[in-house]
């Protein structure tokens, strides 16, 4: 390249970087100025907090039970997954029945045995009823022999006190009217065993005992389970509850059917939440109560989430916290900050601790900012740290 040319392109390069330099300079500080426009500097105020205390609970389902295998055996089928939703009775799990269904065969046999053996001993009964057995006759007659045994020798016998034929004949009767009860009892046995067998078998079936979902299946089908072994957990999701342990100082002042304020973490605002149920026992350890509050039926909310029952304490301290307004708080990896301006009028990012929403809107701050301390409110989309933010004028 001609040393004539190289040195236009060096004209040109100076001359337009000279041109240029001043207007990205002006671009850079109008967007200063423009991040200072759009950020707001309010100063950290404090506010009374009324004497209460927000006791930490969670939110359960109303109805819960844990379905466990009541016969030993295989299971066969279970009827859905976790989530599906039944009716009440409805059949979830089915265990193997051939042994018990073995059982029964075997047992329907012995009844009829049984039957036949007690409709005997009924018809003994009846013919010595009826007609008196041999004991009476004198062994070894026949004939006029056996005649002359029955009209003169038994009568004489009893006469003379050596055979009471009454006494003779009450034995035998009594004797054919226990073997028929015994057979009657033997009867009634097998067909007591039957029941139980049909029983098991209805214990092979788990059905829903109220309309829910399945929560948790403990176990798959092929599984081998034994009684007592957790097979579901079976829950109705649509009535909820929080459940708290709540101090004993503070259950003096509930009673079942009570309206308490509860903010759930799924949403932002309060509910009202009604007192159903107060155990009647403290725990012995942490000196606490359990208590029950039922959540409105529309509200949204899962089972397992983090709730907290805000509850009156005429014993609890007064405080003012600071309180900043909820505009202010900015989420990086899911934790609450602020931009604070430190005393040169720079930004720096700080990490709190929120409290509770207050009916105006503002949020209280337990930790991380001081009162009168400045903060940056709705600050701009391209605030960062280290930019200078000028306060306003006091």
């Amino acid at each position: 390249m001609p040393v004539k040319k190289k040195l236009y392109i060096c004209f040109f390069a100076l001359f337009g970087f000279g041109w240029f330099a001043p207007l990205a300079h002006s671009v850079a500080t109008t967007d200063h100025v423009e991040t200072q426009k759009n950020n707001l500097v309010v100063p950290v105020q404090t506010s009374f907090v009324g004497n209460y205390v927000t006791i930490g609970g969670t939110v359960a389902p109303k109805y819960s039970s844990t379905l466990s295998a009541q016969m030993p055996g295989r299971v066969l089928q279970i009827a859905g997954k976790e989530g599906d939703r039944f009716k009440h009775q409805n059949v979830l799990v089915v265990l193997n029945t051939e042994a018990l269904l073995a059982k029964r065969r075997a047992a329907e046999s012995q009844l009829a045995s049984a039957n036949a053996a007690w409709y005997n001993a009924s018809v003994q009964h009846q013919r010595q009823l009826s007609s008196p057995s041999t004991s009476q006759n004198a062994p070894g007659g026949m004939g006029m022999p056996n005649m002359f045994d029955q009209v003169m020798t038994n009568p004489m016998a009893d006469m003379m006190g050596t055979r009471d034929t009454d006494t003779e004949r009450y034995a035998d009767i009594e004797q054919r009217r226990s073997q028929m009860e015994q057979a009657r009892q033997h009867t009634m046995q097998i067909y007591a065993e039957i029941q139980q067998i049909d029983a098991n078998l209805r214990d092979t079936r788990t059905l829903a005992p109220f309309d829910g979902v399945i929560v948790k299946k403990l176990v798959e089908v092929g599984d081998t389970v034994q009684p007592g072994q957790p097979m579901l957990e079976f829950a109705d999701t649509k009535a909820l509850q929080v459940v708290a342990d709540i101090p004993a100082r503070l259950v003096h002042n509930l009673k079942e059917g009570d309206n308490v304020l509860a903010k759930l973490d799924v949403s932002e605002g309060e509910v009202n939440v009604k007192v159903a149920t107060i155990f009647p026992v403290a725990d012995t350890n942490r000196h606490t109560v359990r208590v029950e509050f039922d959540l409105p039926p529309s509200t949204k909310a899962s089972a397992g989430t983090y709730a907290e029952i805000r509850l009156n304490d005429t014993h609890a301290a007064i405080n003012n916290y600071p309180v900043i307004p909820a505009s202010s708080i900015v989420w990086r990896g899911g934790l609450p900050m602020v931009y604070v301006i430190d005393n040169n009028q720079q930004t720096s990012l700080r990490m709190i601790r929120i409290g509770e929403t207050l009916p105006t809107g503002e949020i209280t701050i337990l930790s991380g900012l001081r009162e009168k301390e400045l903060i940056v409110d709705k600050p701009a989309p391209g605030l960062t740290s280290g930019q200078t933010v000028n306060p306003p004028a006091q």
